[in-house]
């Protein structure tokens, strides 16, 4: 081992020693809730480069056109029979583990934690969307602050909706902790 290399560990190691004794985790991320609206448009609209899918973790817009995108969004909006739905990657061809589980009858406010049960989330097939219905989402699996594959939970509110544009209108938050389904901060 390097002597540089020894020393940053070293010091590495002392940080963490001082900041555990203090009584604080480093590990530990400190978020508040923060949720936006986004826009998204159907993917059948005729105009090319419109944001039709969306990165939750990212809370950014996706257009899946675009060489950039490469799998790296949790849903996309599609029309089918005059209805608009949203679609998880798998049911795009794309290998995936984002997923979404609608939750009826909860309000996007009261949505504290994403489900547990796997089999909730769906994965390969078209989701239905109707104004006031929330849903939690699974993003794909993507690097975390420590480098770990780590996937992230959030929740979506169907603000509005144009099936006839092709266009949807959302309120989403997401959790920043690797692998935790909690969609609200810890209060301790």
């Amino acid at each position: 081992m390097n002597r540089r290399f020894a020393v940053i560990l070293l010091f590495g190691v002392g940080l963490l020693l001082t900041a555990t004794a203090c009584g604080d985790d480093p590990f530990r991320i400190e978020w508040s809730e923060n949720p936006a609206e986004a826009t998204l448009y159907a993917m059948d609209r005729q105009e090319l480069n419109r944001p039709s899918a969306f990165d939750m973790l990212q809370r950014r817009r996706v257009v899946l056109e675009s060489p950039q995108s490469q799998g790296r969004w949790d849903f996309a909006l599609d029309r089918q029979g005059g209805s608009l739905v949203l679609l998880p990657p798998q049911a795009l061809g794309v290998t995936s583990r984002a997923g979404i589980a609608p939750m009826p009858g909860v309000a996007f406010d009261d949505l504290r934690e994403a489900p547990s049960d796997t089999t909730r989330y769906i994965t390969r097939e078209p989701v239905p969307v109707q104004v006031g219905n929330t849903y939690a989402v699974r993003t794909h699996e993507q690097r975390g602050r420590f480098g770990q594959i780590c996937t992230y939970y959030g929740k979506l509110e169907v603000v509005s909706l144009r099936p006839e544009d092709g266009v949807l209108i959302f309120r989403h938050d997401t959790s920043p902790e690797c692998n935790s389904r909690r969609l609200v901060p810890r209060n301790d």
